[in-house]
């Protein structure tokens, strides 16, 4: 998945009501107001003096000139913060036919209606065969090489887990991917001390026989390509 055009490098001042941040760009020193598109906790992406990756547009409509798409991290590595590519980045891989066991599919739908009032981020047809996909970005790390999710409670992540086991029980194929959207991690697993219901609906939706998988993106100032399957590290 490519960015429409090329990322902007930047400090960050601040990031404020959730979606917003104050940055200085570095080619010129001026001060903006750039587009966070991520409401969660994004804890250690957004401190105060890193370097980040802008998006800029010419958007008449847009009332900000500029998306933060990236946080450089201390060590070289880098982290996605805008929480709407992940499903941009599955959905090109599945289409790719690069996410086992979904190779063959004959025809992958995004966001189809199902159980109560959801939509499924993808549902996969292979051989006669339907998979309902749920896509989560997962961006927190708080022990070296291990990202986690979530990073804030969300409810409506646990419904999804929990629409999920139920198709799972009655014979119906779902699976939960989480795309790491950092180059710093090598497995995967739930923070359940963060959102203790999250993790109990993970559990009941592994126990019904919904399959979990993890990637890795590769991230540069040009876009992210999904890389490889990590471990996930689940009860």
């Amino acid at each position: 998945m490519r960015f429409q055009t090329t990322l902007v490098p930047a400090k960050l001042i601040r990031r404020y009501k959730r979606f917003l941040s104050d940055v200085v760009l570095e080619a010129d020193g001026d001060e903006v107001v750039a587009h966070c598109p991520n409401p969660g906790a994004m804890t250690g992406l957004a401190e105060p003096g890193q370097r980040v990756w802008l998006e800029p547009n010419d958007d008449p409509k847009k009332k900000l000139k500029f998306g933060w798409r990236i946080t450089e991290l201390s060590d070289g590595q880098f982290a996605c913060i805008d929480t709407s590519l992940a499903n941009k980045v599955v959905g090109e891989a599945l289409r790719a036919g690069e996410i086992s066991p979904y190779g063959q599919a004959s025809d992958i739908r995004a966001e189809v209606p199902y159980g109560e009032g959801s939509r499924v981020d993808f549902l996969v047809s292979e051989n006669g065969r339907d998979t309902y996909l749920e896509v989560k970005s997962v961006t927190l790390m708080r022990e070296s090489g291990l990202a986690e999710f979530p990073d804030t409670v969300t409810k409506r992540g646990a419904k999804h887990l929990r629409e999920l086991a139920k198709l799972a029980a009655g014979g119906t194929a779902a699976a939960m991917i989480y795309l790491v959207q950092r180059t710093d991690c090598h497995v995967v697993g739930v923070a359940a001390d963060i959102d203790p219901d999250y993790a109990k609906a993970a559990k009941e939706a592994k126990d019904a026989g919904v399959a979990f998988q993890a990637y890795a993106v590769d991230i540069s100032s040009e876009g992210l390509k999904i890389a490889r399957l990590l471990d996930f590290k689940g009860d």
